[in-house]
């Protein structure tokens, strides 16, 4: 309910003429109060008359059209948006209303519809005309009536396409969308040597079905819901019925469910935030793949992924420390060079969290540094001391990542000369920073860059600085202190009730030793305990 109020006092009423530009300043200056008792300028098109309103809000399909040309013009804004087209014709002797919009509507098959109809005679369609169209007359397999409006304008806004018939009360969608999409291609951040080049798109239908290539099973499920009371995304839930554990696929349908949001116009990212409740924790609670073999191999172990329609990127839940720092190219080698890959890997991801602040140490205090390394630190001073130096370069190399995503290709190589030889060449000459820093922050952002998760290496970035710090005020005991606050943290978290440092913490011999060592395909009989599968044998027992 809205109020209304004027500006202005007594005097100004009594001094009125009348005359028709004090009414026009009359009419400015009204003010209106909305539900929550905020002022906000009087505005004729928002504030609907009581029809406008019921028309908006109408259910029932009039039988005519137009009437129902009026309900679409107050629920839609039709013929105020361009692209919803209302289109009428004659087939046999009933009139419809072809209602579609113009960016999703697939023109070669939606004029074959037409064809066939347009041959349609008066005996036809003259009785159980909705049954004739369906049955006889519109030559597509998805096709299906609704009898409510806000079904039939749901349906066209997900680019399917409406004919509503002069005299019936439900109308006929027919699924003739054709999203914008782009070509598949293998993703930039999960690239291998060996194996697939497909990756997923922005297209959720398209998504689903590179997995349903790659996992022909009956009991695969792929259940779908919208989300966002504006946007109303599509996500699909997907999970194998006699593996995944009913318990948590249960769980994570109910918080999408449960998710109460205008919308999702970020897609996954918003979604992830909504469902999974993480707070200010820097690490991920949930993992992205953007690979089709990648989401299906975590289907077999018993995960559930969650896709979003408009995001290339899929969800799998629950997730691990562990799953995030392991990448499809282990598994596309043998398993001794898999193995060799992973603990490259996992010596990168460990350089990138403890090399800075265990060399800063050692530099504070020599006599940390082992026999044989007394060479370890900075031979001369440099201008800054050496934790602004650290803080500095870690925040320009951040800064070069962000422009390097910004800036276009034809000046990606300018930038790159820029920031390697201005930046640190020149900066290191004039003894801002000394070459030992630029040195180890280097293999550090390497081995941060080796991490196949991105967000766990942002992660990890954070907590490397946060224990440059801690190393800087307390020395020693900062270290040990700041590295076990952290050890606690992730062992205190969890992914729908699966520990977040499982198999480490809590401990799991055998689980350990398969993220330890890429094992062999035919070793593994059994799936992961993590998500409590309800069948657990991969392999039949010998």
């Amino acid at each position: 309910m809205k109020l209304i109020v004027k500006k202005g006092n007594a005097s100004d009423k009594s001094n009125s003429n009348g005359t028709q530009e004090q009414s026009d300043n009359q009419q400015s200056d009204k003010l209106a109060i909305d539900e929550e008792g905020n002022l906000s300028p009087y505005n004729p098109v928002t504030d609907m008359t009581a029809e406008e309103k019921a028309l908006k809000t109408q259910e029932d399909i009039p039988r005519s059209l137009r009437e129902i040309q009026r309900v679409l013009e107050e629920r839609v804004g039709l013929n105020r948006s361009f692209d919803l087209v209302l289109r009428e014709m004659v087939f046999g002797s009933k009139r419809v209303g072809i209602f579609f919009c113009n960016g999703f509507a697939k023109d070669t098959v939606l004029t074959d519809i037409l064809t066939r109809l347009s041959y349609a005679d008066k005996e036809a369609v003259s009785y159980h005309t909705l049954e004739a169209f369906i049955e006889k007359l519109i030559p597509h397999i998805q096709v299906k009536s609704y009898k409510k409006m806000s079904e039939i304008v749901g349906q066209v806004l997900m680019g399917g396409t409406a004919f509503f018939i002069e005299g019936e009360t439900a109308a006929i969608t027919i699924d003739v969308k054709n999203y914008p999409v782009r070509s598949i291609a293998e993703p930039d951040l999960e690239r291998v040597v060996r194996g697939s080049r497909d990756g997923f798109v922005e297209t959720l239908l398209l998504n689903v079905t590179l997995v349903r290539r790659r996992i022909r099973d009956e009991r695969l499920k792929l259940e779908i819901m919208q989300i966002g009371k504006r946007t109303k995304t599509d996500v699909c839930v997907s999970y194998i019925n006699d593996i995944a554990n009913a318990d948590l696929v249960k769980a994570i349908k109910d918080k999408i469910k449960g998710v109460d949001i205008d919308g999702l116009p970020l897609g996954e990212k918003q979604l992830e935030e909504a469902i999974v409740n993480k707070g200010w924790n820097p690490y991920p609670m949930v993992r992205y793949s953007e690979r089709p073999d990648v989401v299906s191999a975590h289907l077999l172990e018993g995960h559930v992924c969650v896709f979003v329609d408009t995001s290339p990127s899929v969800m799998i839940l629950p997730t691990t420390f562990f799953h995030h720092v392991q990448h499809a190219e282990e598994y596309r080698q043998t398993p001794f060079i898999g193995t060799y890959l992973r603990w490259v890997r996992f010596v990168g991801i460990m350089a990138s969290l403890f090399l800075l602040p265990l060399w800063f140490m050692m530099v504070m205090d020599p006599s940390l540094k082992p026999a044989g390394l007394e060479f370890l630190g900075p031979q001369k001073e440099g201008t800054l001391p050496l934790l602004v130096q650290f803080l500095l370069a870690d925040i320009g190399i951040d800064l070069m990542r962000m422009a390097a995503v910004h800036t276009p290709t034809p000046l990606a190589t300018a930038m790159g000369l820029v920031a390697a030889i201005l930046v640190g060449d020149i900066a290191v000459k004039a003894g801002l920073f000394i070459n030992e820093v630029i040195l180890y922050l280097a293999l550090a952002s390497i081995g941060m860059f080796a991490t196949p998760s991105y967000e766990l290496g942002l992660a990890n970035r954070i907590v490397r600085l946060a224990l440059l710090i801690i190393v800087a005020i307390f020395h020693v005991p900062g270290f040990v202190i700041g590295s076990t606050l952290w050890l606690i943290l992730l062992a205190t978290r969890k992914s729908y009730n699966a520990p977040y440092m499982w198999p480490f913490i809590p401990f799991n011999a055998k689980s350990f030793f398969s993220i330890l060592v890429r094992r062999p395909v035919l070793a593994g009989k059994t799936r992961l305990s993590l998500t409590k599968p309800i069948d657990g044998t991969r392999q039949p027992k010998s």
